[in-house]
């Protein structure tokens, strides 16, 4: 008979993916191990293999779950209403509230790429597409010349930026000199002038 889900699956779930993340961010995919990993969320290695029956699994479930938290929080705050600049400035803040805390998550991600499946890539790329869409969607509105056929410059314009605050973690700390909002003004303010030299 197979087993129900208890009430509490979620929350056990989501702690469950919080203490894989931490395992595999200070010991690397290869290395981790779902011993290692059962034991840091004080359970049992077949409670784990029922909630996540592979290594794997467990690695891209922890990047589904950052991406999709990612992905709502995003389309909560993408108020078309704001003028563009404000708009830009209220997506990268959402971008660094959302890293905020997640540091082993964010590792997970960046550095998952050989121990998922094609398929695996390829449904955690559908979600990145979606989540970078805000962005250049944005930016090609502040400048719709970024997007001319002969010089398509969105995309890396949008990279570029998304390259500042995927490594915010290698460097931030929080209570330091400079807040998350701070930084939010300055992420979107080099992109904003710095977009209208490029040619």
């Amino acid at each position: 008979m197979a087993r129900t889900r208890a009430s509490d699956f979620e929350e056990k779930q989501h702690n469950l993916l919080l203490d894989a993340a931490r395992v595999f961010a200070s010991q690397g995919m290869e290395k981790a191990s779902m011993s290692q990993i059962a034991l840091e969320a004080g359970v049992s290695k077949s409670l784990l293999y029922h909630y996540y029956p592979s290594k794997d699994a467990l690695i891209f479930a922890i990047i589904q779950a950052h991406l999709e938290d990612l992905d709502y929080a995003l389309a909560e705050a993408n108020d078309a209403t704001l003028p563009p600049h404000e708009q830009l400035k209220a997506l990268v803040m959402v971008v660094l509230d959302a890293y905020r805390g997640a540091d082993d998550q964010h590792k997970v991600q960046l550095n998952a790429g050989p121990a998922l499946s094609d398929a695996q890539k390829a449904e955690l790329t559908k979600l990145e597409r979606k989540i970078v869409g805000y962005f250049s969607n944005v930016l090609r509105a502040i400048h719709p010349e970024l997007d001319r056929p002969e010089r398509p410059l969105v995309m890396p314009v949008t990279m570029s930026l998304f390259g500042m605050m995927n490594w915010v973690y290698m460097w931030f700390k929080e209570g330091g000199p400079i807040s998350r909002e701070d930084y939010a003004d300055v992420a979107t303010t080099l992109i904003l002038e710095g977009v209208k030299a490029v040619r």
